[in-house]
């Protein structure tokens, strides 16, 4: 149930709904470059937490390890967290995905803005983890979305989703909880060492 090859075939089998998650979350990337007023507020409220959380860490004893230690739990709870609170109709996915996608969108362009090279900050900040960690979010999005639809669609007594799909639907739940785990200890390992030296740089 847990093998590569299983959630492989999972994945192809949610196709529609993983363009579906990528183009939130582009749309999200859109609105955050694009932001003012209140929504500048929203996004700067979110990194202004996130700020103060990399100081902290930081300033700790051992700054890798405390960092690769909070962005793996951080991200691995969200993530997994996301797949099933996806049943509350999907709703929380999709906005999981326009939110993050904001708060990339602003930083990238507000730093930009300051000054600082487009390209760089995309090559050295974010590409390094990123390659990984965003797919492994719009892929625990994607699946809660899915999980969403499911709920959506087994109110409907004519369809019985709820009976006739549950098995194989929570089955592949667990196999996505489980690759997206490995997939954000993997991004966790490279930002807290690649992309973390060369931000140092």
């Amino acid at each position: 149930m847990l093998r590569l090859s299983t959630f492989i075939r999972d994945l192809m089998s949610i196709k529609k709904t993983l363009l579906f998650a990528v183009l939130l979350f582009a749309a999200g990337v859109a609105a955050g470059w694009i932001s003012t007023g209140a929504l500048a507020e929203l996004v700067n409220q979110q990194l202004s937490g996130l700020r103060e959380v990399s100081g902290n860490l930081q300033n700790s004893k051992h700054p890798q390890w405390s960092f690769f230690g909070f962005i793996f739990l951080n991200n691995s709870i969200k993530g997994v967290l996301i797949i099933y609170l996806g049943l509350l109709a999907g709703i929380l996915p999709v906005m999981f995905l326009l939110v993050n996608g904001m708060v990339i969108g602003y930083l990238v362009h507000s730093l930009s803005a300051q000054g600082e090279s487009l390209a760089d900050l995309v090559i050295r900040g974010l590409l390094p983890h990123g390659i990984i960690e965003i797919p492994a979010i719009i892929i625990a999005c994607a699946y809660g979305i899915r999980m969403g639809s499911w709920v959506i669609r087994g109110i409907n007594p004519r369809r019985r989703a709820w009976g006739r799909e549950g098995e194989g639907v929570l089955r592949k739940s667990v196999t996505a909880a489980f690759w997206v785990v490995i997939l954000l200890f993997a991004a966790a390992i490279i930002e807290s060492t690649v992309t973390y030296a060369l931000m140092q740089n």
